[in-house]
């Protein structure tokens, strides 16, 4: 059976838990939340992203009550909770010093605001018992904080703040005092007890690897405005504009001017798809007869001179062609006419066939013959753009493109993983030449920056499934590099 893929956000039925209404913040002057709307469902891991002064933190502290927003309102649950004391809303927070007490247990700070709530003894017992299990820290419940590490630390401040059951918890950077190896283990380990608990989490984080592997959805922020929301993959594959392209992990930005491309294919990539079948009514009207209605000269003269010529596609015979017009004409639709003789050779033809022929040389066997399609625009399906970029560079093929930007400043946002690079040409719609300059290695890939030969740098990256003494692009080698023509993401700048 089927999963169910968890996207609340997608159904129009569903109610959030959390709606920012057309929230202003204002400190003074300054305006730290500027007219913001949002909504946040249940049993959501939402990550609220962006960088220092962006304004999440402070989305964040209204959300807890420790502000009021200025205009708009909040919405918990349906209710406007503007106004209501922290302590009073179904809402906890986690900091990201921890905050637990020194003088306390691990199982007496977990207690500590049930007991505050004057529960039942039993009752508070059996709950930290529970978030002791949950969070793995049942042999460390009579130990205090200075006895345990900053992961174990980490974890009682997690369990202390869902002992009580909050419909919303809230995360203030909860692991940037962890070392890199332990924040990841423990993001895994916050997605597993959001999971099990079905309780809702937002985390304020400016790390984007945390945002991206935690997250179900992310806001990206910038001035107190929500640039994007989406999920992690499609704020890294499709972001819709420079800043987010830019912002959520390496990117080449390749900038320039449109130039739409044709809608009607080329003649190559017709004889790839092949010949197109007539309308049903069309086959059907000739189909009794198995012929091709007859056709004055002058009718196919114009006819003929209406439809476009190859001078170098292969000519059918007399045989051929009544086969074509006589038998196969309901099938494959009416023949387009060719001339009967090729053309003489070009000049360019003429002057390589008088060079005089070389051997090989002994790798010819490995270089591959640039394609012909790498700076011709024209040579693939119609549709798109190209971007003139460079001056004595070739375009940039983007069959994604909208022909609507036509003549405007666009920006290709580029991820280095889509980028190939050889030292041989490669045979790709865009194929660049260049010279490595830098080699970032980082164990798993390596990421290689390459200057062009107009001075700009582009970025390519490869998975490092070889070992280091049999890989063979190194620092100062001429190399190409290429990507497809639906690569990269093209955005007006």
């Amino acid at each position: 059976m089927a999963q169910t893929v968890f996207a609340p956000w997608e159904d129009p039925e569903e109610k959030p838990l959390i709606e920012f209404r057309n929230v202003t913040k204002r400190f003074g002057e300054f305006v730290a939340i500027d007219d913001l709307s949002l909504a946040i469902y249940s049993k959501e891991f939402f990550a609220l992203l962006g960088p220092s002064g962006c304004g999440k933190t402070t989305m964040m502290r209204m959300l807890a009550g420790f502000e009021d927003p200025s205009e708009g309102a909040i919405l918990l649950d349906g209710r406007d909770i503007s106004g209501v004391p922290p302590n009073r809303r179904a809402v906890n927070m986690m900091f990201q010093s921890y905050a637990l007490f020194p003088h306390l247990s691990v199982w007496d700070n977990i207690a500590f605001g049930l007991k505050r709530e004057g529960q039942p003894k039993d009752k508070i017992a059996a709950r930290v018992d529970e978030m002791l299990r949950l969070t793995r820290l049942n042999k460390f419940a009579t130990r205090k904080p200075h006895q345990i590490s900053g992961g174990q630390r980490q974890r009682v401040a997690l369990a202390r703040s869902l002992a009580k059951a909050p419909k919303l918890l809230l995360l203030d950077e909860p692991l940037g005092a962890l070392d890199r190896k332990l924040r990841e283990e423990t993001q895994f380990e916050l997605m597993d007890i959001q999971e099990k608990t079905g309780t809702t989490f937002v985390i304020v984080t400016h790390d984007q690897e945390e945002a991206m592997t935690v997250a179900s959805r992310v806001a990206v922020m910038d001035e107190g405005r929500i640039v994007q929301v989406a999920t992690p993959s499609v704020i890294y594959e499709a972001p819709i504009s420079v800043y987010v392209a830019d912002f959520i992990g390496d990117v080449n930005l390749v900038r320039g001017t449109a130039r739409a491309r044709p809608e009607t294919p080329s003649v190559a990539a017709e004889a790839v798809a092949g010949p197109t079948a007539p309308e049903p009514a069309a086959a059907a009207a000739v189909a009794p007869n198995l012929a091709a209605p007859e056709q004055t000269a002058s009718e196919r003269s114009a006819a003929e001179a209406a439809l476009p010529v190859d001078p170098r596609a292969p000519q059918p015979n007399a045989l051929g062609e009544w086969l074509h017009d006589k038998v196969l004409f309901p099938i494959l639709g009416r023949r387009k006419p060719q001339q009967k003789l090729l053309p003489a050779p070009s000049p360019q033809e003429r002057a390589t066939s008088d060079r005089p022929q070389t051997a090989p040389p002994r790798d010819a066997a490995q270089a591959k013959p640039a394609p012909a399609h790498a700076d011709d625009p024209d040579a693939l399906a119609g549709g798109g753009i190209v971007i003139d970029w460079a001056e004595g560079q070739p375009p940039v093929i983007a069959t994604n493109g909208d022909a609507a930007l036509d003549g405007k400043p666009v920006v290709l946002a580029l991820r280095p993983e889509k980028v190939s690079i050889g030292k041989a040409a490669l045979d790709m719609p865009n194929t660049l030449r260049g010279k490595v300059i830098d080699i970032a290695y980082l164990g798993n890939i390596s990421t290689y920056h390459v200057q062009l030969a107009d001075g700009s740098m582009i970025k390519a990256q490869t998975a490092n499934t070889r070992r280091l003494s049999r890989r063979d692009i190194t620092w100062e080698d001429e190399v190409w590099v290429g990507f497809s023509a639906t690569a990269g993401v093209v955005l007006e700048e």
